[in-house]
Order: structure tokens, then C-alpha cells, then sequence
């Protein structure tokens, strides 16, 4: 069974003011497995990136259960679904050391061509991920319903968040996501993510930030003159389970 699995250890760079795993850091984990295991099916950097062509994320979405807290370790597990014309599923599960699962979720990705920035068909670049079935799988990601937002600013894209893509990684929009809305900073614990990357924001890009919130629920969009983005992020009280 091809499964990839990796261990981590929490340090102080993957925890909020809270002791608490960050949004961003966890996305980063997710994309981290999703390369590395790529990288092993034997649709590493010499088919792609050397050739022009990037990953990229189109849609993701994880469900939390418990957040994992400073110095925990923890196990991330990711495996493919089954290609769909462009878009290759992943799936994902967090595990705690006991082998409690702390979130698991899915995410869509597809691969664009470097100087163009459009979709490539992968079969033309005989690049092919197969398949693996677990019994773990859950839903694709859905997409975040658009929304009628109350608040708004302008935020532009730094060096500083900007990958070897050349475009806003999508681990930052969650940092952008938390420093913008209340939840998070005022302890929430999400408790389900879905996020839409519908077109890349790059380095200098103004980036018009709308968002709403209410009691348990964060809605947040970016719009470059097209959309960016959008992100609904569900939260729930320390104390629930």
C-alpha cells in the first residue's frame, strides 16, 4: 500500500499564542506530504518543475477534530485518489502518537504551465499517479459558497510569501485568513476549513480583502481584479469535542 507517512515533533514555529497547531502550518504539513509522496510515485521535480510545469493546489478541505498542542507529536498520512482528466485528488490524515485522528481532509491539484500559467494535460508529459484506496477516503473538497461580506481592506502580497511558484503560496492565505478575522485570534479552534484558490496572487499584487464573521463561522475572500480566493473557516469553543 502506497501510503506516505511522516512524523513531527510541535515546535514553537508551528504553534499560535495559544500552544496550538497554526492553520498555515498544518496546510504546510498537508502540502509537504503531497510533494515528498509525488516526488516517490516518480512525478518529482525532473517531470515537472525541470520541464516548466508547476503544482499547484485548486481546492482543499479538512475537517478537525482536536487540534494538536506545543511539543505533541504527531503523524501525517497522505495518499492519491484516482485522476480525474487534470485534477489529481489527495487525501490526508493527522494522527496523534496514540494513533487518535486529529483531522483528516482531502485537497484537488493540477499542474500549469510555467510561462503560460494554464492547465496542462499530465498525459502529454506521461506524468501518472496511481491510485490508492484505503477505506479512509473522504468527499472532495466542495467549494465555498460566495458570500456577502461586511468588512473590507487592501493587502499586498510580500517577497516573503511568495514560493518557487512565483505566486502566493496557498499555506499564507491562512495566514492572512487569521491576522483579518476575530475567531482565531480570540481562541476559536477551527474545526473545518474549505478554501477555492481560483487565481494566483503575485509578488506586489493588491489584493482586496472582504471578509464577514459570526459566532462560529469566518467567511473571507481576496479579488486581484478576479478572484484570489475565498475561504470559510468553521470554528468551535475550546471546551467542545
Amino acid at each position: 500500500m502506497s501510503v506516505y507517512s511522516r512524523e513531527y515533533r510541535l515546535r514553537n514555529k508551528d504553534v499560535n499564542m495559544f500552544m496550538r497547531l497554526r492553520l498555515s502550518r498544518l496546510t504546510e504539513m498537508l502540502q509537504e506530504a503531497s510533494i515528498d509522496h509525488t516526488e516517490q510515485l516518480g512525478a518529482g521535480r525532473e517531470k515537472t518543475l525541470d520541464r516548466g510545469l508547476l503544482w499547484v493546489v485548486v481546492q482543499q478541505e479538512t475537517e478537525i477534530f482536536r487540534m494538536p498542542e506545543y511539543d505533541e507529536q504527531i503523524t501525517v498520512q497522505s495518499w492519491p485518489g484516482r485522476t480525474m482528466h487534470v485534477l489529481f485528488p489527495r487525501y490526508y490524515r493527522l494522527l496523534s502518537k496514540s494513533g487518535e485522528v486529529l483531522a483528516q481532509g482531502s485537497s484537488l491539484w493540477t499542474l500549469v504551465d510555467e510561462n503560460s500559467r494554464k492547465i496542462v494535460f499530465p498525459d502529454r508529459f506521461g506524468i501518472e499517479i496511481p491510485e490508492e484506496t484505503t477505506g479512509f477516503e473522504t468527499a472532495l473538497p466542495g467549494r465555498p459558497g460566495k458570500r456577502d461580506t461586511d468588512h473590507s481592506r487592501q493587502f499586498q502580497v510580500p517577497f516573503s510569501y511568495c514560493d518557487l511558484n512565483g505566486h502566493m503560496n496557498n499555506t499564507r492565505y491562512f495566514d492572512l485568513a487569521e491576522d483579518t478575522v476575530t475567531l482565531s485570534s480570540s481562541g476559536r479552534i477551527p474545526s473545518r476549513i474549505r478554501t477555492e484558490y481560483a487565481n494566483e496572487a503575485r509578488f506586489r499584487d493588491i489584493i482586496t480583502v472582504s471578509w464577514t464573521e459570526d459566532e462560529n463561522t469566518a467567511y473571507i475572500a481576496g479579488d486581484s481584479g478576479k478572484n484570489c480566493f475565498r475561504m470559510c473557516l468553521e470554528y468551535k469553543e475550546q471546551d467542545q469535542k
